[in-house]
């Protein structure tokens, strides 16, 4: 169940707040509880959300491993960690 998802049945309860059973309010209020428990990291814009989750999906990683990845990258690139050394001698299958 994603944020979107809870957050559109919330409204939809909040609509009909009077004809909603006791124990259907319960649910939804716990596992909108349970979202924002497990809430990590920043929020982001939908598009960029589907982005990153279509690229982890299209390189069979996890989204927070991919956001990783860029993440230190960037930060390499633009001088504020060092750039990791690769040894010339190691051998590799070309994988990352």
């Amino acid at each position: 169940m994603t944020r979107q998802s809870i957050a559109e049945e919330l409204e939809s309860a909040a609509d009909r707040i009077t004809d909603i059973s006791r124990a259907d309010l319960q649910i939804i209020l716990r596992r909108a509880a349970l979202m924002l428990r497990n809430v990590t990291g920043v929020p982001l814009e939908p598009a960029t959300e589907d982005a990153l989750n279509a690229i982890a999906a299209e390189m069979k990683v996890g989204r927070s491993d991919l956001i990783q990845v860029i993440l230190r990258e960037w930060l390499e690139t633009n001088a504020y960690l060092p750039v990791r050394e690769i040894d010339e001698e190691s051998e590799t299958d070309g994988s990352a």
